[in-house]
């Protein structure tokens, strides 16, 4: 890679790092660009020229995020409860806070929905891929509730009431969501 193009990817990324930084601090819709680029060390120009405004950084911010934390979560082992349940966790403790409050606007501002939807629809097939064992075998009827109750408990709203809610340590939040599932997991008798 040339250094003008490795200059132009580190420009990129110090622009997508500055709108994070600004989406986890305030509401979307009160994200100036011209912050963003003063943070970045750029002009807005460079933004707009980059990004297209401010609907495309936050689509390339959002990607980019989408891509670590998949990366992430992906690590999880399959059919091992609790070493998911520490990985799901590691992801809560990380992002959980950031997660709830991007669901509370969700419906407040334009675009959020639609990244909120992908997050569901990846949570979804996360859970589907660890907990797999647990769904083999089963009528479709019958998969389709266990992966949504595996869903549920798996939820970032779940480690919220245990963890921020109920006040339980991380150790005791990872201990009752392995009680919650190991019931789930375990082959029917």
């Amino acid at each position: 890679m040339s250094a003008r193009a490795e200059a132009a990817e580190a420009t990129g990324e110090r622009i997508l790092d500055a709108a994070l930084e600004l989406f986890w601090e305030r509401p979307t819709d009160q994200i100036p660009l011209d912050e963003v680029a003063s943070r970045a060390g750029v002009s807005v120009q460079t933004v707009i020229r980059r990004f297209g405004g401010k609907e495309g950084l936050l689509a390339a911010a959002v990607d980019r995020e989408a891509s670590r934390v998949s990366g992430q979560r992906d690590q999880a082992p399959t059919g091992d409860v609790a070493g998911a349940v520490k990985m799901l966790v590691d992801h809560y403790e990380e992002l959980g806070d950031r997660v709830l409050r991007l669901l509370g606007e969700e419906d407040r501002i334009p675009g959020l929905r639609e990244i909120a939807d992908r997050g569901r629809v990846y949570h979804r097939q996360w859970c589907a891929r660890v907990f797999a064992e647990a769904l083999v075998g089963l009528k479709s009827t019958d998969r389709k509730r266990r992966l949504a109750q595996v869903v549920a408990i798996c939820d970032v709203y779940m480690w919220k009431l245990l963890h921020r809610d109920a006040g339980l340590s991380r150790d005791q939040t990872e201990l009752a969501l392995i009680e919650l599932l190991t019931p789930l997991t375990k082959e029917e008798q």
